[in-house]
């Protein structure tokens, strides 16, 4: 598979997870589905300090940091994988 077919199967499955509602997801499919996005489009988190400490930013920080040791395209594989199966 090329890189282009990951990327057109990856853009894919975000177009169909912007047309599902939070509502319908558990949150931690949610969060999951956060990190691999991040991962796949941005690569590893940097952290950094705030005075304004969120909790729900800090889940998501988590879960971005718990699959930083992955590649930008297994971070597409997993999320395609995890969107295809709901």
């Amino acid at each position: 598979m090329t890189k282009k077919d990951l990327d057109t199967r990856f853009n894919e499955a975000v177009e169909k997870a912007a047309k599902m509602t939070q509502a319908s997801l558990p949150q931690d499919v949610q969060l999951r589905l956060y990190a691999f996005y991040k991962q796949a489009t941005m690569g590893t988190v940097e952290i950094r300090q705030t005075t304004n400490f969120h909790l729900r930013d800090a889940f998501k920080t988590n879960a971005w940091m718990q699959i930083s040791h992955i590649s930008s395209d297994e971070a597409k594989e997993n999320y395609i994988e995890i969107i295809n199966s709901l």
